[in-house]
């Protein structure tokens, strides 16, 4: 067999099944989060998010879907976070290379507490 018909028969092979791929995930909530900064940002949109007082007084218009926009759309800097705590570990977030805003939060077991919010 020619090589151009074992490529035509790979390549059609592959788009049937990437076909049938889209057909079953079609309307399924899967998501493949293999990086470490999404796996992060996964982990942290899942929990109930608790402010401090002081941090409310600062920022009065801060809310709980502003917070988990920032977390969506930012990325986790790994080499200011400090990921080696037991209980609680720190993340810092920032958007856009801190141009725009960045967060530092404590991932708990079941909470996200928000630590400080500098927005420019």
């Amino acid at each position: 067999m020619k090589i151009l018909y074992r490529l035509g028969f790979y390549l059609g092979g592959v788009s049937i099944g990437l076909i049938f791929l889209a057909f079953i995930f079609d309307g399924k909530k899967t998501s493949f989060d293999y990086s470490p900064s999404a796996r992060v940002k996964k982990n942290l949109l899942q929990k109930i998010i608790l402010i401090s007082d002081n941090t409310k007084k600062e920022n009065p218009q801060l809310t709980d879907s502003l917070i988990r926009f920032y977390i969506s759309k930012g990325n986790v800097n790994f080499s200011k976070s400090e990921t080696k705590r037991d209980s609680c570990r720190l993340y810092h977030i920032e958007l856009e290379n801190k141009t725009i805003a960045y967060l530092e939060v404590v991932n708990c077991k079941n909470t996200l507490r928000l630590i400080k919010i500098k927005t420019l």
